[in-house]
């Protein structure tokens, strides 16, 4: 008999999809569940899955391979997809794609599964990345292709053949969630004029709720991997959920985004990621001291193709495995310590230090102890000019389109008779 893995996240319609490949594809069921933190799984996921007909159950802790592979690259990055949205969702699907076809080899499967819907940016991930790295595989999305069954004809159809499945409170919001941010869409939230209604938020205190006194800490950075809180060090899951808590406390972390889907219509999606949001500042801030202006102008532009390709499905694709082998040379010194206030929705930097630093106070400084050579300057800037009046010669000064403003602005005049106009 034909074997599927399928992504069972413990819930109704994976629980159906169990029985409904079974009987509509005649094969044999293997679920796949991958924690990957932020209350991703529930409790008594395997047995589910093993009642509503599954012939073996895996449960993977995926949290520290999650964060470590996936979600620190994107950190090192500061890849945030269309400068906003920091790809939580997005990272945890290539960790759960390689684990499907990791699970699909040891079991000698000829097709993986999962739960997505024609119309989001998932499918896409998940068949993608599945192609890269097993094009032998079939993949069948059974939302996709016939499954699409009502709440009310799922819950039918798992009390028809005795299912299990949890029937969780029915709620306006599709919610996905993990160690790096929280999403939600759907319902209210489809009109992007109405503000976001206090229940969307479970991560985050409304910012002006937060307490009234600020929280100070230090993070520290190797390499550009944050690896300590306040002196202490810690491992990245722990660090990750330790500062999803604090600074969600503080109201730091709520994003409302406009986003282009991959598949070419817009979608208003809020997210909750208190963690992702200090520390892309925190890993921001220690960049601007120990790179320079040609590393980070041109680290721009990286973070953007970084976050593109993750955004859109591509993280096994050759052009990302390069970007990302660019983004760890990068790093190499982006060591130090930065700290940050939490005060009522925002993370403040406060001050950054590094034995990597290229900030030199005594070049810096306009107070005694001043080493720059000021005379220097004269001939910088007129080798920098040169450009600008080679062309000033040759094709007319800017006043050949530069409008006028002296006549059109108010302005007074005054001499030294004392007269003034």
């Amino acid at each position: 008999m034909k074997k599927v893995i399928l992504a069972y996240s413990g819930g109704l319609d994976t629980s159906v999809a169990v029985a409904w490949l079974r009987e509509q594809h005649g094969v044999e069921v293997i679920t796949l569940t991958v924690d990957v933190g932020g209350g991703s799984i529930g409790d008594g996921v395997a047995e589910r899955a093993l009642a509503a007909g599954a012939s073996r159950a895996y449960v993977v802790d995926g949290r520290e391979r999650f964060v470590r592979d996936f979600v620190f690259p994107a950190l090192q990055a500061n890849a945030r997809y269309q400068g906003v949205y920091p790809l939580a969702t997005a990272l945890a699907r290539p960790l759960i794609a390689q684990l499907l076809v990791e699970v699909a080899d040891r079991e000698r499967a000829e097709a993986v599964a999962h739960g997505c819907t024609g119309k989001g940016n998932d499918q896409v991930r998940f068949d993608v990345a599945v192609q890269a790295l097993a094009p032998r595989l079939e993949v069948i999305a059974p939302m996709r292709v016939g499954m699409g069954l009502s709440r009310e004809e799922s819950i039918a159809y798992a009390a028809a053949r005795g299912i299990a499945a949890p029937l969780e409170k029915a709620s306006m919001y599709s919610v996905d969630h993990n160690l790096w941010g929280r999403s939600i869409e759907t319902g209210i939230l489809e009109d992007p004029w109405q503000t976001p209604p206090p229940d969307v938020y479970a991560w985050t205190v409304e910012p002006a709720a937060a307490p009234a006194i600020p929280t100070q800490l230090t993070i520290g950075f190797e390499a550009g991997i944050p690896v300590s809180l306040d002196g202490e060090e810690i491992g990245p899951v722990e660090l990750v959920e330790r500062l999803n808590a604090l600074a969600g406390r503080h109201g730091i972390g709520r994003i409302d985004h406009v986003e282009d889907r991959l598949i070419g219509l817009k979608s208003r999606e809020i997210y909750e990621a208190p963690a992702a949001v200090v520390l892309q500042a925190a890993h921001e801030a220690l960049e601007s001291l120990t790179l320079s202006r040609e590393q980070l102008r041109f680290n721009r532009i990286v973070s953007d193709q970084v976050a593109q390709a993750t955004y859109d499905g591509l993280w096994f694709s050759a052009l990302q495995r390069d970007l990302l082998e660019y983004v760890r040379s990068s790093q190499r010194v982006v060591t130090g310590q930065v700290r940050l206030r939490l005060d009522h929705g925002s993370a403040i930097v406060t001050g950054r230090r590094s034995d990597e630093s290229l900030y030199d106070r005594a070049l810096a400084t306009y107070d005694a102890g001043d080493t720059f050579d000021h005379a220097a300057a004269v001939g910088f800037i007129r080798i920098f000019g040169l450009p600008l009046r080679t062309e000033a010669a040759r094709h007319g000064s800017a006043w050949t389109w530069t409008k006028p403003l002296l006549g059109e602005l108010p302005m007074s005049v005054a001499d030294r008779a004392g007269t003034g106009s």
